[in-house]
């Protein structure tokens, strides 16, 4: 491929030039944003077909589906840790490394898997120990033992996808998963109501059709790396039954701060939408649309970051610590360009921004409007905020340090964003706004101090050359 080329055109001691970097950036970057929009597009219409069961499903699936994410998340920290070790490895030449980190990443997310099964098969009994409605505990509860068998496939599914992205392949990620999409949307229409002669399963439809949908993604990304003759030279697949024990730590321990990081920043939005429930349904209902509208914003600058992991490690790797900063520098810079522009579009039309969600005939779809336009604004600022903090943060998973970030961001989230949140929200006044500025606040210090932790490293000349690759 392009960005491959490129790549290996990269391995020269001298850095290549700022428009080389900015090329292989979007020639990676791109498909991942895609990758990631497309997946996202499959939690969306999942919701949508199974809100039109009835509010008792759509609350179960809701809240199962936020409980099996909090899971997931967290062993997808195992599943991105692949990705530095991948591309380093593959920086400096180093083919049996590769295969030895994905190889390993397969197994620790096979073993994370195993674990969380029980606490998920035990879903119902948590959601009626936390005083939930005792029907949305049922369904959950039924829905999670059919939905809890993805999270294997799910998991090495990311797995892979860090290996090919690694590699710069990321346009077969995006294919299998536009494809994975569609057949999740049909699947679902179809177990859900019964259509194309299939049963009408409802709650239980959704939870097979996701299962299948994973099992397939999983499935076509495992024929790709099988069949592809450029992969050949890493035989991902050969003597995957043996054990590789120093390669298994090394993805265990990036991974789990990886997990931790995704977490915090997630139960941060987690706990707002809670504070804005104290405010009122309304407000509720207002930062629920922002969020959304955020979110999928949120998805340019997250592929971005992990198309800096793969070009900081690749350089890390090859020990160019010139190549390593314009990497770094190139993808902090398109992550924030691109997010001024959402920031732009959030301020220009909010009102039609927020519309799509709204049916204005309805009684408070005014007030609804009224009260998420300003979220929308201070939406629009920490695009700015959000995009930096996690470019940063990906340039330093290019160069395996996941430890001192997690550190940062669960501090800043908790100790900062938080705090000010509630003060702001409730003290001072200041309602959901204020809530939005908490988030906001917490959000800026962690992009303030990842971006001084990489220049920190830079600096001191911790860029100059990565670990020795592991002993045979």
């Amino acid at each position: 491929m392009a960005a491959q080329g490129l790549d290996d055109g990269l391995r020269a001691p001298f850095p290549a030039s700022w428009g080389s970097h900015l090329k292989a950036t979007l020639l990676l970057g791109l498909p991942l944003i895609g990758a990631q929009l497309a997946q996202m597009s499959i939690n969306v219409t999942n919701t949508v077909l199974i809100g039109r069961l009835g509010p008792v499903e759509l609350a179960a699936a809701v809240l199962t589906s936020q409980t099996f994410y909090v899971f997931w998340m967290f062993g997808s920290g195992f599943a991105y840790a692949v990705m530095p070790m991948a591309a380093s490895a593959n920086g400096r030449g180093d083919t049996r490394a590769v295969r030895r980190s994905v190889r390993m990443g397969l197994w620790v997310v096979g073993a994370y898997s195993a674990v969380v099964m029980v606490p998920l098969w035990f879903t119902r009994d948590i959601f009626v120990a936390l005083g939930q409605d005792p029907r949305v505990a049922e369904l959950g509860g039924h829905y999670m033992r059919i939905l809890q068998w993805s999270m294997l496939p799910y998991l090495a599914t990311f797995v892979l996808r860090s290996y090919l992205s690694a590699l710069e392949r990321p346009r077969a990620v995006l294919l299998i998963t536009v494809v994975g999409a569609l057949l999740n949307g049909v699947a679902n229409y179809g177990l859900i109501f019964g259509n194309f002669g299939l049963p009408a399963l409802g709650l239980t439809g959704s939870g097979i059709a996701s299962g299948t949908t994973s099992i397939f993604i999983f499935a076509a990304l495992v024929a790709y790396t099988r069949s592809v003759s450029a992969l050949a030279p890493y035989d991902l697949w050969r003597r995957f039954h043996l054990p590789d024990w120093e390669a298994f730590r090394e993805v265990a321990r990036l991974g789990w701060p990886i997990g931790a990081t995704i977490v915090a920043e997630v139960g941060l939005f987690t706990a707002a939408s809670v504070m804005m429930g104290w405010i009122g349904t309304v407000e509720l209902a207002a930062h629920g649309i922002a969020l959304q509208l955020a979110s999928i914003s949120f998805m340019i600058p997250l592929g971005l970051s992990s198309a800096a992991t793969v070009r900081v490690g690749s350089a890390y790797g090859r020990g160019n610590a010139a190549d390593v900063a314009r990497a770094a520098r190139v993808a902090m810079m398109v992550a924030i360009g691109i997010a001024l522009f959402a920031a732009l579009l959030f301020w220009a039309v909010p009102e039609r921004l927020i519309g799509l969600y709204l049916d204005l005939g309805q009684a408070d779809a005014g007030r609804v409007l009224a009260t998420a336009i300003p979220l929308l604004a201070v939406a629009a600022a920490f695009q700015l905020i959000d995009a930096a903090q996690v470019a940063a943060n990906g340039v330093l998973r290019g160069l395996k340090d996941t430890r001192t970030p997690m550190l940062i961001a669960v501090g800043s989230y908790w100790a900062v964003g938080m705090p000010i949140a509630y003060t702001l929200a409730f003290p001072f006044g200041w309602a959901g706004v204020g809530v939005w500025w908490g988030l906001a606040a917490g959000l800026l210090v962690a992009a303030v101090s990842m971006t001084a932790r990489y220049l920190h490293r830079e600096r001191s000349g911790q860029i100059a050359a990565a670990p020795e690759p592991f002993s045979p």
